[in-house]
C-alpha cells in the first residue's frame, strides 16, 4: 500500500513539473492527439507527442527544409484531426499547398500568409498562437532570438495551440525557449517489394532536444497516410589495413 501511495505522489509530483515547464497535463488519453511517432514514445514526456507548445525545426540546406516542411505536414495531420485549421506563416515560401492532400490535408484547411520580414512573422504567429480557434501555427523563417521565443511559448500555455518554428539556414543555432529541437533530413525514397515508381518518402529525424526528454534519432517514412518507422542501418564497419614489415 505505501508503495503504491509513494508511485501516486511522485507522479502527481511529476505531472505538476511538466505543468510548470509548459507541458499540458494528459488526464485522458482520448483527448490528446496521436501523431503516429510510436516508436518515439520513449523520447518524449508522458510518453506522448508535446501538445500546446513550440517545437523548434532547424534545416541548414534547402533539401533539409523541404524533407521537415513534409515531416511536419504528416504532424498537422494528426493534430487536425479536430477540424480546426492551421496558420502557415513564410518569409520565403516554397510549400506547393496541392501537395498536402498526400498527407491527408486539405489544402483550404490551411491559412496561408506571406510576409517579408522575420518581425513580421514572428508578430503574427504570436496572435495566431493566442487564438484557440486554430490547431497548429507554423511559422518559416530565419532568425529568432530567446526573447522572442519566449513570447510564443508564453502565448501557448493560455491558448493551447501547437506552434512549429521552422528555421531555415538560421546564421546560428542559438538556444530558444522552445521545448524541443529537431532536425530532419532527406533520406532515398524506400520501394516496396521492389516495384517501379518514385516510392514513399522517408526522413532521418534527429531530436537534439526535449525538455523532460530522451533526444535520440529515428527514421521515418510515410505511407498510408501515417507514418511508418523504418529501422536504423547499422553502421558499416571499415576495414583496418594491416602493415607488415619485411626482413
Amino acid at each position: 500500500m505505501e508503495g503504491t501511495a509513494k508511485k501516486e505522489i511522485i507522479k502527481v509530483l511529476r505531472e505538476s513539473i511538466l505543468k510548470i515547464e509548459g507541458f499540458k497535463s494528459v488526464t485522458n488519453e482520448m483527448d490528446q492527439p496521436d501523431c503516429m511517432l510510436n516508436d518515439m514514445a520513449s523520447a518524449f514526456p508522458c510518453g506522448r507527442f508535446p501538445t500546446g507548445a513550440i517545437h523548434e525545426f532547424i534545416s541548414p540546406t534547402a533539401a533539409c527544409a523541404t524533407s521537415a516542411n513534409g515531416f511536419i505536414a504528416g504532424l498537422l495531420s494528426a493534430l487536425m484531426a479536430n477540424g480546426l485549421p492551421c496558420l502557415w506563416i513564410s518569409t520565403k515560401r516554397s510549400l506547393f499547398p496541392a501537395g498536402l492532400k498526400y498527407y491527408g490535408i486539405e489544402p483550404h484547411q490551411v491559412i496561408f500568409i506571406d510576409v517579408k520580414k522575420n518581425k513580421d512573422a514572428l508578430w503574427v504567429m504570436e496572435q495566431g498562437l493566442k487564438c484557440n480557434a486554430v490547431a497548429v501555427v507554423v511559422a518559416e523563417l530565419n532568425e529568432v532570438s530567446f526573447s522572442e521565443s519566449q513570447r510564443l511559448q508564453l502565448a501557448v500555455e493560455q491558448s493551447r495551440v501547437t506552434g512549429f518554428l521552422h528555421r531555415k539556414r538560421p546564421r546560428k543555432e542559438n538556444t530558444l525557449a522552445c521545448v524541443s529541437r529537431w532536425k530532419i533530413r532527406p533520406k532515398k525514397s524506400y520501394i516496396i517489394d521492389d516495384l517501379p515508381g518514385v516510392g514513399f518518402p522517408m526522413w532521418e529525424v534527429q531530436l537534439e532536444k526535449i525538455r523532460n526528454g530522451k533526444p535520440g534519432k529515428w527514421v521515418f517514412g510515410w505511407r498510408d497516410k501515417q507514418f511508418v518507422s523504418i529501422p536504423l542501418a547499422p553502421l558499416q564497419k571499415i576495414p583496418v589495413l594491416k602493415i607488415e614489415q619485411y626482413g
